[in-house]
C-alpha cells in the first residue's frame, strides 16, 4: 500500500512537473509565434478586432520586400563578422585558461576562480558609460575591434568556467599515457584534449556567438555609423530606412534576425546536450 501510494505520489510530481515545463515553453515561444504571425498578415489583418490570429492568405512576399527594399541583409553580416571574430577569440583564450585552471596546481588557483566570477556578475551594461568615454579617448568609436574587445570581456569568465567543467570530465590518465608517449603540452592540449572535448568547446562557441548576436547596448553606444550595425541595432532603426516599412515589415525582420541562430541550434543541439550531460557526470 505505501509502495502503491509513494508511485501515485511520483506521477503526481511527474504531471506537475511536465505540466510546468510545457507553461515555461509555451510563455516563451508565444511571443516568437506571433510576431512570426504578424509577418504574414496584411495590414488590415494587423488591425483587425478580434485579433487575427494566423493569416488565413500568408503575405510571404513581406519578406521578399524587407530583403529588397532594407539594409538588413547588411545588418546580417555585419552580425556575422562580429560573432565570428568574438567566438574565434574568446574560444583561443579560454580554451587554454580552463586547460591551466582543469590540469595545474598553482598557489592561488581557487581565489582566481572565485575573481573569474566576479567578473562574470558584472554586466557590460553597467560600465556601458565609461567604456564609451574610454573608448572616445582612444579614437576608437566605429571599430568593430573596440567591439568585439568588450564582448570577449565580457563573455570569456563564462566561458572558462565552462570549458575548465568539461576538461574536469576528461580523465587524467589520457594527459599521463600522452606525455609518456612524448606529448608536450601544447601538443597534449591540440592532439589529444581538443579532439575529446569538441561537443563542450563547440557548445561554449555556440552559447558564446549566440550571446553576441543579441547583444544591444554595447554595439547601440560604441557605434554610429549605421552602415556597420549589426542585426539586432539595425532592426530598431529599420524603420528609418525605408518610407513604407510598418509593422508587419518589422517582424518578418525580426524573424529574419533570429532565424540563423534558431538554425545554429538546431543544427547543433547533440553538441550541446552531450556537454551538458557530460558535465553533469562530474562529481
Amino acid at each position: 500500500m505505501a509502495k502503491r501510494s509513494r508511485v501515485r505520489r511520483r506521477r503526481w510530481s511527474d504531471a506537475a512537473l511536465y505540466l510546468a515545463f510545457a507553461f515555461i515553453t509555451l510563455f516563451f515561444v508565444f511571443p516568437v509565434f506571433w510576431v512570426f504571425s504578424m509577418s504574414l498578415k496584411s495590414v488590415p489583418e494587423l488591425f483587425a478586432t478580434p485579433p487575427i490570429w494566423f493569416s488565413t492568405d500568408p503575405q510571404w512576399e513581406n519578406y521578399a520586400f524587407v530583403l529588397r527594399n532594407t539594409p538588413i541583409t547588411g545588418y546580417l553580416l555585419n552580425s556575422a563578422i562580429i560573432v565570428f571574430f568574438t567566438v574565434l577569440l574568446t574560444l583561443a583564450v579560454a580554451v587554454c585558461a580552463a586547460y591551466g585552471f582543469s590540469r595545474f596546481r598553482f598557489h592561488f588557483k581557487k581565489p582566481s576562480l572565485m575573481a573569474i566570477l566576479v567578473f562574470q556578475m558584472i554586466s557590460p551594461v553597467v560600465i556601458a558609460i565609461p567604456l564609451y568615454r574610454f573608448f572616445v579617448g582612444l579614437g576608437l568609436l566605429n571599430n568593430y575591434a573596440s567591439l568585439i574587445t568588450v564582448y570577449v570581456a565580457a563573455f570569456l569568465p563564462f566561458t572558462v568556467w565552462f570549458l575548465k567543467g568539461y576538461f574536469d570530465t576528461i580523465p587524467y590518465e589520457l594527459d599521463e599515457a600522452a606525455i609518456v608517449d612524448g606529448c608536450t603540452r601544447m601538443q597534449l592540449l591540440w592532439r589529444v584534449l581538443l579532439p575529446v572535448s569538441l561537443p563542450g568547446i563547440v557548445s561554449a562557441g555556440i552559447l558564446v556567438g549566440v550571446l553576441s548576436w543579441s547583444q544591444f547596448v554595447i554595439p547601440f553606444i560604441l557605434l554610429d555609423d549605421r552602415d556597420l550595425y549589426p542585426v539586432s541595432v539595425g532592426l530598431v532603426n529599420l524603420r528609418d530606412s525605408a518610407d513604407a516599412v510598418t509593422l508587419h515589415y518589422l517582424s518578418a525582420a525580426s524573424i529574419i534576425a533570429i532565424a540563423p541562430v534558431i538554425a545554429v541550434f538546431v543544427l547543433m543541439q547533440r553538441y550541446i546536450v552531450s556537454a551538458l550531460t557530460a558535465g553533469a557526470v562530474k562529481g
